[in-house]
């Protein structure tokens, strides 16, 4: 089968490097790594519906951790599979029987080999969105939360060095059940004790309405104090309502030693942090980050100093771009907006940051959001939103014009997250990535980053079969 946002007070200016009318994936390369070599991509698949054995899709969130501590990172990925937003069923009445799963593909020497599992699926992970790796029990072996964006948080506990064949041991956080939709989790020792808290947005409902966007849903933390398994062991607090909130990060932003959380929401259109007081107590002071040139709702952000200054700086879409923020020296001061580029027409979702071509700077690829169908092409064209990668190349002034390279640009597709690795251990970044809202293309891959002396195609796709490949639009 496999052979081997909300807008920016600027127009983006980019450099494209494909031309109209021809395939994303066929053009000839341009982009040169340090060392003169031609940058192209090969995709390969980690986990999808054929591998699985059922209609695995919907995939959506990814971390990575060597779970069995053999010596070789493992993936944690989420599915939400559905194929239609089930809490906008036309029959309020009609309840389907949940669906999603927590899929682990543990890691070996070969990059090509991988073991997967599903660690927890249906009742347990209604349309799960996103999870965290983090060691609640401190036994040495991390464990997973998953947020199930139909309903409640899970703690899925590592089961130690028989992960692979043995059940792991779960608990639905009871303080999270009926609240709501939960859409992100994050993990961090906010108070120094040793144990991490888990910091969680709820935004309400899965596919928020008007009357959502009207009322606040809160952005909490919860905080374990026993045995994580123990659901009296946990306690629920509450940081701030927003109206739909998708992002707690968990970030040392202000740089001095404690983590903070940074905050976006949906329905505000806005950023804001809560700053660490750094007394063990969980004291945090709220501040809003306020955006001179771009408006930022932040359900995927990276945290990287473009500038030089030594501080954190923000990197998130605006629309269909890419957009990063200088931390100013007083935090509470503006944060000045700089392009990186655009994908027009094609919604930018998400992005890692890395220095893809080894000249010592940090660039960026992206990844967007299909808006035709997710079962099957559909009458869409190249003026649609498509599915999209590529990656943005930092000119070394990063206030300068960045250079877009298109690696793929397909009918399907929602290339949500990515993971920068060396993943071949050549010594060039790779990323592992999901795809969703392409089934039956939907799972876990992993572009390897191919150098050559001449310039080849682009991209080299795993399947012989797969969403057509489309050009970009004049």
């Amino acid at each position: 089968m496999y052979p081997k946002l909300s807008l920016l007070i600027v127009a983006f200016m980019v450099t494209d490097v494909v031309s109209a009318q021809e395939l994303v994936a066929d053009r000839l390369t341009v982009a040169r790594a340090a060392d003169g070599m031609y940058i192209s991509w090969r995709e390969h698949i980690i986990d999808d519906p054929q591998s699985a054995g059922f209609a695995l899709s919907g995939s959506d969130g990814l971390v990575m951790a060597d779970l069995d501590r053999d010596g070789f990172d493992d993936i944690v990925s989420v599915h939400e599979s559905d194929a239609e937003y089930d809490s906008a069923r036309p029959d309020p009445d009609f309840v389907p029987p949940p669906a999603g799963h927590v899929r682990v593909a543990f890691g070996a020497a070969d990059p090509d080999e991988w073991v997967n599992i599903t660690i927890a699926e249906g009742a347990d992970s209604p349309a799960p969105e996103d999870a965290v790796i983090a060691d609640m029990n401190g036994d040495g072996y991390p464990d997973v939360l998953a947020a199930a964006e139909l309903s409640h948080l899970i703690y899925l506990q590592n089961p130690g060095a028989n992960a692979r064949s043995e059940e792991w041991p779960r608990l639905i956080l009871p303080q999270t059940e009926g609240r709501g939709s939960y859409i992100r989790v994050f993990a961090g020792d906010l108070n120094g004790d040793g144990i991490p808290e888990i910091a969680a947005p709820n935004k309400g409902a899965q596919r928020p309405g008007p009357a959502d966007y009207a009322r606040s849903t809160p952005v909490e933390l919860h905080v374990l104090n026993g045995d994580p398994l123990d659901g009296d062991s946990w306690e629920r607090i509450e940081l701030g309502r927003y109206s739909i909130p998708q992002l707690s990060e968990t970030v040392d932003l202000d740089g001095d030693g404690d983590l903070d959380i940074v905050v976006g929401t949906r329905g505000e259109g806005r950023l804001a942090f809560f700053e660490n007081l750094g007394d063990g107590n969980l004291d945090f002071v709220e501040h809003a980050i306020g955006i001179n040139g771009a408006r930022m709702a932040g359900f995927n952000l990276e945290y990287v100093d473009l500038s030089g200054d030594g501080r954190l700086d923000i990197v998130g879409s605006v629309g269909t771009g890419l957009v990063w923020i200088e931390q100013p020296e007083n935090i509470d001061d503006a944060w000045n907006a700089f392009r990186i580029g655009n994908f027009a027409p094609d919604s930018m979702t998400g992005m890692e940051v890395a220095d893809i071509d080894g000249d010592g700077d940090m660039d960026l690829i992206g990844g967007s959001y299909s808006r035709g169908p997710r079962t099957g092409d559909g009458d869409v064209d190249i003026h649609d939103a498509l599915g999209r990668i590529g990656w943005f190349e930092n000119p070394g002034d990063a206030k300068e014009a960045w250079t877009r390279h298109d690696i793929s640009r397909r009918k399907r597709g929602m290339y949500d997250k990515f993971i920068a690795r060396d993943m071949d251990n050549d010594g060039d970044i790779d990323f592992v990535g999901t795809r969703g809202n392409s089934y039956p293309y939907d799972g876990v891959y992993w572009i390897e980053q191919v150098r050559t002396v001449q310039p080849v195609a682009s991209f080299i796709q795993a399947r012989l079969v797969d969403s057509d490949e489309m050009p970009l639009p004049n």
